[in-house]
């Protein structure tokens, strides 16, 4: 099965449609081109795993970017689903109509009632793709990384759902990259995370990830080389604001500013990525940070691409 933007768990029931995400934090409000589709085509009592996704026409690819955009639009809600419609990708059936509970049943036995659950459903409720091929698959690996797809989920066809990852496996695809150490959070001294950058065709240091938990073993050669800037803040010469805005998140829920400390834009990351870039190419999930390259400039580092 492919795997794309924000997994959702979407209930429906006599009240209308509802839709939570991965973390439990109720989406409804946010969505309700989405919820309207689902309360007006599928059954009382379904419930449903499924994966939002936002599609950028011009780029042809997703953008998870403007998935966000819905939760911090406010009282441009609006205007932000009749520009930017949300779809709901549906890969698992886990209460069916009449409110039969399917999680003990096979994969490929739910699979069988969601396609027939889905015929005759408007795009917006599409079926992820899934198939058994191994020609396929290499195909959709290879192929749809273009299109912002994350990578694949493998699950075996005769087992039942569990929640969580148990019993089935993402593969994402992964490659190394240069970029340019901009900020920290934790301290200059004892670094968590990485922020990290690339200049743009202007020569502004733009935000494009940020890295997971630094091992410890790395720690004491990031702090020996970062030099935090000796004014600090908002109009004090870094080109980020502090704290980072909400806005800012790779996060598709998180809303709280994000503490930092920024620092000379001196050092150069190798870090590993995976393939999904939101526009202006930002990496939406959190890199790892491989090693330093002090063999390299700020100004070695590939720019970014408008």
């Amino acid at each position: 099965m492919v795997q794309s933007t924000g997994r959702a768990c979407a209930w429906v029931d006599r009240a209308g449609a509802r839709v939570h995400s991965r973390a439990g934090r109720d989406l409804t409000a946010y969505l309700p081109d989405v919820c309207a589709a689902l309360a007006e085509h599928l059954p009382a009592g379904v419930i449903l795993d499924a994966e939002l996704v936002c599609w950028d026409m011009a780029r042809g690819r997703t953008a998870f970017a403007d998935l966000r955009r819905r939760i911090t639009a406010g009282r441009g809600l609006a205007a932000e689903v009749a520009q930017r419609p949300v779809h709901l990708v549906i890969f698992d059936l886990l209460r069916d109509g009449r409110h039969r509970e399917l999680l003990d049943q096979p994969l490929a036995q739910r699979r069988r009632r969601l396609q027939r659950l889905l015929s005759g459903a408007p795009p917006q409720l599409a079926l992820c793709p899934q198939t058994t091929d191994p020609d396929l698959v290499q195909a959709w690996f290879t192929d749809y990384a273009v299109a912002g797809i994350e990578g694949l989920v493998v699950k075996d066809s005769g087992k039942p759902y569990r929640p969580g990852a148990v019993g089935w496996k993402k593969v994402r695809r992964k490659t190394t990259t240069e970029m340019i150490i901009g900020g920290v959070t934790g301290t200059a001294t004892n670094p968590s995370s990485l922020l990290l950058g690339r200049y743009d065709t202007r020569g502004r240091l733009r935000l494009v990830a940020q890295s997971h938990p630094v091992k410890a073993v790395q720690r004491s050669e990031l702090a020996a080389g970062l030099q935090p800037m000796a004014f600090q803040g908002n109009g004090a010469g870094h080109p980020w604001p502090r704290p980072l805005p909400a806005g800012w998140s790779m996060n598709l829920t998180d809303r709280k500013p994000l503490p930092y400390v920024q620092v000379e834009p001196l050092l150069v990351a190798e870090v590993e990525v995976d393939g999904v870039i939101d526009g202006p190419g930002r990496h939406r999930h959190l890199c790892r940070h491989v090693r330093l390259r002090p063999d390299l400039a700020p100004d070695d580092v590939a720019p970014l691409c408008p």
